[in-house]
Order: structure tokens, then sequence, then C-alpha cells
């Protein structure tokens, strides 16, 4: 038998063991189909077959998530990222596509950041939507940092890919019940969108408790500049003031806000004196998040060259794991 006949042969093998898979799930039997999609793939993996292997994964981990399997479909999705490991591939526009495919069939119900009155009335009905909030983000998170961690390893950028970290940040944004700022804007700094960041913090603002929405801002151009990024912190405060404009809003006026312009000018030059001197001015209101000295001081290393002789690692290396 010729190589290309028993590849073919291969082909339309697993392309049947997937249909089959497929009308179990679709027939509801979603624990038996699991079953089946984890050990078929196992098998397939164990004979170093994984191209085979990522087939049954994400076929798996697909029309479980689009049946509203959370648990199972994450799972898959989960082992689809463990077989690239395992299979050593390299992140490319190709793997890439087959993960945004898997990211894409997660369900997205959005859920309120701030509740209000009409939930009074069915505690059980709420309590049980945040649950399933949860589910979904918690597995949709672990998917896209185990992917964010391959492609770290196996492609460019030490940080993990860009694209991937736009991913993360957009869904815990938009699906977490308990919308955590300060670890969105840590994956949108390390992507390649700063104007889709800039829309996120309009949409926040819109939201937010008083007094939330020029901390979310500085913080999030702190971040870009403690990577020595500043191009796209100019990038997100213009992108915000345009989209503030078409909605007939503004920035918020406040000395923080004051703070985070002066200091984006300052940093177009040499001008290490009037960098300490702002810190100095302004103190009272960088001294509103603790996280914010730590960021000021990578800041003054990446643009100054002036280490301090105890950094801090605490918050800020926190900030950035993935």
């Amino acid at each position: 038998m010729s190589r290309s006949m028993s590849l073919n042969m291969r082909s339309a093998s697993r392309r049947e063991t997937i249909e089959r898979f497929e009308k179990m799930v679709e027939g509801g039997s979603y624990y038996e189909a699991q079953q089946m999609y984890k050990s078929t793939s196992a098998r397939y993996i164990t004979c170093q077959r994984y191209s085979e292997g990522l087939d049954i994964l994400q076929s798996g981990a697909t029309i479980q998530l689009k049946h509203g399997q959370i648990t199972c479909g994450a799972e898959l999705a989960v082992l689809f990222v463990d077989t690239l490991v395992k299979g050593q591939c390299p992140y490319n526009e190709e793997t890439f596509d087959r993960v945004r495919k898997i990211y894409e069939a997660f369900p997205r119900i959005n859920m309120p950041h701030f509740l209000g009155d009409d939930y009074d009335d069915d505690g059980q009905k709420l309590s049980e939507a945040i649950s399933a909030a949860k589910v979904r983000s918690e597995g949709c998170s672990s998917f896209l940092r185990a992917a964010l961690r391959w492609s770290a390893e196996f492609g460019t950028s030490r940080n993990g890919s860009p694209d991937l970290h736009v991913m993360l940040g957009e869904y815990i944004y938009s699906e977490s019940p308990e919308t955590d700022m300060t670890k969105v804007s840590s994956h949108f700094v390390r992507g390649n969108d700063p104007k889709k960041f800039a829309s996120m913090l309009v949409n926040f603002m819109g939201k937010c408790y008083p007094g939330e929405d020029d901390t979310a801002i500085a913080r999030s151009v702190l971040m870009y500049l403690s990577l020595g990024n500043l191009r796209d912190a100019n990038l997100l405060m213009d992108g915000m003031k345009e989209q503030l404009k078409s909605a007939d809003m503004e920035l918020p006026k406040t000395a923080l806000i004051e703070f985070i312009k002066y200091l984006l000018q300052t940093l177009e030059r040499d001008a290490y004196p009037l960098f300490r001197t702002l810190r100095q001015k302004y103190s009272a209101s960088t001294d509103r998040d603790s996280v914010f000295e730590e960021l000021l001081d990578e800041i003054a290393a990446k643009f100054y060259g002036v280490r301090q002789q105890n950094p801090l690692e605490g918050l800020f290396g926190e900030m950035f794991k993935v």
C-alpha cells in the first residue's frame, strides 16, 4: 500500500470518528462523548500522531461548547493546547487560527458588572447566573492561559502571543461577573490593540463607581510605560479622547489624569529631574493605588536607567503573570 493511500485511509477514518462523536453530543450523550474524545485522542498522542489527536480534541471542544457543555469543552480545549506542547507545534497563523476557533465557541452571555434592583426579586436566578458566568470565565481563562504559555515557548514573543493577550483581556472584561481591571489591563498592555483597549476603558467609564475611572485609566497607561511602550500609551490616550469626544464625553478632570498627561510629555525627552519633580508634586494622587509607585519605579528604570537599590517585585511581578 502506498504512503498516500495509507494517509487517505487514516483521514477518512478520522472523519468518521469525529462524525460519530458529534452525533453523540447532538443526541445529548455529553458525558459518554467526552470519554470517547479523551480516550481516542490519548491513543493518537501516545503513538505521536499529534495531528490526529488535535483534530479530535478541537472538534470535541468546539461542539461541546456550542451545546453549552462548558466544563467538558474547556477540558478538551486545555488538552488541545497540551497536545500542541507535546507535539512541539510552532505558534503560527494556522495554529493560532485553531485556538481562535475554539475561543470563539465559548458562549458569551453578558453579566452586569453592577447589579441593580431588577435582580432583587429573584435571588436564586441571579445566583445561578453568577455561578454559570464564573464557570464560563474560569474555563475560557484556563484555556487561554495555557495557550499563552504555549505561544511563549513556541512563538516569537517571550510574553506570549499579543493576539491571545487581547482575547483573554477582552473575555475577562466582558464575561466575568466580578471584573478585575488590573488583570484585564495586564493582558491588554501585552497585546497589540490599544484602540480596542481604549474602547473597553470608555465602556468601563460608563459602568464603574465614582473615582474608579481615573484609576483604571492611569493604571493602564502606567502599565504600558512600565514595559517601555510609550507609543501604545499615547495611542491609548488618543483613542480614548477620540471616542469620548464622539460620545460627547471627556476624560475625568482629576489630578491623577493631569499627572498622566504631564508624564507622557515628560517621557518624550531626557528629563529625569522633571520626572522626579512630577512624582513628588502628584504623590497624593499616585498614593491612591499601592501598585502605582512600583510602576513608576519601573518606568524610571526603563526610560532613565535609574533603578531602585531594592526594587519591589511583589505587586508588579504578580500583575504580569500569565
